[in-house]
């Protein structure tokens, strides 16, 4: 048997998949298309799995297969604060792709630049249907890479005139400033949590997870009206301001209860992304409600944006669509 040829397998890198230009409304509508392939039997996707070894790392894998394109995608992540001391991302990911039906291999993905992508695509898949078509500001809460993300996705899916931000590190937060600027928006760094919070139309939160953080915002901020992301599983949220939510969705209502902690009370949760995008219920039924939407990360935005990704790739010729055949044709001779 001979072995497969590295070049038979591409690697979609950062720089790549930034030149193939794939919209933020192309992203959040393939994420809508796949969840609701869920519901109709036509995507599988698994419960996220977590190993903490107990020394602020956090490993997590994620798996997902849909039918329309036939592709699996299994993702594996590392956050380790240590990795600041060495010069690299605190974050760091690869996407393997599989041909879903032969299992033969298709491509490897940067896992970084999926999540960004897909966190804030998730987010924005839940502000369409419950934050105020109008809303204008937007406060950060982290101010690092997921920050940057959800910045791009909403400031193109929104009118948005102002952000505010407040974060632990200056110069993450001042970056964001100048992104903001940049976009022709106004930018306000902030000093407290509570003074980027107040009155803001949105709140994105994405505080990071290792070491764990102890809450420190206060939902009784919150404007009426008001739509937040919680991407931290709404860690620095104090759990007791919760009730001040009209309504809270979840991502995944079944990878919730196999989780050993819930992120907030069940009993406040009002149903899950699928749920939404599906129409079991609406996202906001009055101007006044303050909405929310917490989540630990779900398969199918890996699964959809990846496979999205691999798909552009083909047609923008970067990628050979005969690789799964030259994998096939190796591992048979």
């Amino acid at each position: 048997m001979k072995p497969l040829a590295a070049e038979t397998l591409p690697y979609l890198s950062s720089a790549l998949l930034d030149r193939l230009s794939i919209s933020t409304v192309d992203m959040v509508d393939e994420i809508e298309r796949q969840i609701s392939g869920q519901r109709r039997g036509e995507v599988w996707c698994a419960p996220k799995a977590v190993v903490l070894p107990g020394d602020d790392r956090y490993i997590m894998a994620t798996l997902g297969v849909a039918s329309t394109p036939p592709v699996l995608a299994t993702k594996s992540l590392v956050v380790n604060p240590r990795n600041a001391g060495r010069g690299l991302p605190t974050l760091n990911s690869l996407i393997t792709l599989l041909d879903a039906e032969t299992g033969l291999p298709l491509a490897l993905v940067d896992g970084n630049w999926v999540t960004e992508k897909r966190t804030a695509a998730l987010s924005a898949v839940a502000a369409r249907r419950m934050a105020s078509g109008d809303a204008s500001s937007l406060a950060f809460i982290g101010c690092g890479v997921q920050a940057r993300g959800h910045l791009e996705a909403f400031a193109d899916l929104f009118p948005l005139r102002e952000i505010r931000a407040f974060g632990r590190g200056a110069a993450n937060r001042d970056a964001l400033c100048q992104m903001a600027r940049s976009r022709g928006l106004q930018a306000v760094p902030c000093d407290t949590a509570r003074a980027a919070i107040e009155g803001a139309d949105m709140v994105v939160t994405t505080v990071t997870l290792v070491p764990r953080p102890a809450p420190f915002l206060d939902a009784n901020w919150l404007k009426p009206g008001s739509f937040t992301v919680m991407t931290d599983q709404a860690l620095p949220w104090l759990p007791e301001t919760m009730p001040r939510f009209d309504r809270i969705i979840v991502d995944d209502l079944e990878q919730e209860a196999k989780m050993p902690k819930p992120m907030i009370d069940p009993g406040l949760v009002a149903g899950d992304l699928t749920g939404l995008v599906c129409g079991d219920f609406v996202g906001r039924e009055s101007p006044g409600e303050a909405t929310a939407f917490v989540f630990r990360g779900l398969a199918v935005g890996d699964l959809a944006v990846a496979a999205l990704a691999y798909e552009r790739a083909k047609v923008a010729g970067v990628v050979p669509s005969s690789c799964a055949n030259a994998a096939r044709d190796s591992l048979l001779t």
